[in-house]
């Protein structure tokens, strides 16, 4: 019963994973586009940590824990930039 719940909801962050993807690729201004970029990183963190359980692996934990940290240093480093024009004051 687990795995098929599990499947269903690989399927649909999968699919939400794709409308973030044509977000980020359409967006009409730049915090639309950062904003879409984040939720694929969460979309991401998600399916890894689906994976992990339906693998019953540890390691993608592991993985999901590292995306989680690039993506907010990314996040604000994007956001950053957009405010002030450069990263490194």
């Amino acid at each position: 019963m687990l795995d098929w719940v599990i499947n269903i909801t690989l399927f649909m962050i999968g699919l939400a994973l794709l409308l973030n993807l044509w977000r980020l690729c359409l967006g009409p201004s730049l915090p639309d586009r950062i904003l879409a970029l984040d939720t694929m990183y969460i979309n991401a963190i998600a399916l890894l940590v689906l994976y992990g359980m339906y693998e019953r692996n540890n390691l993608y934990f592991e993985a999901a824990l590292l995306l989680a940290v690039m993506g907010f240093v990314g996040t604000a480093a994007l956001s950053k930039y957009l405010l002030r024009g450069d990263i490194i004051e």
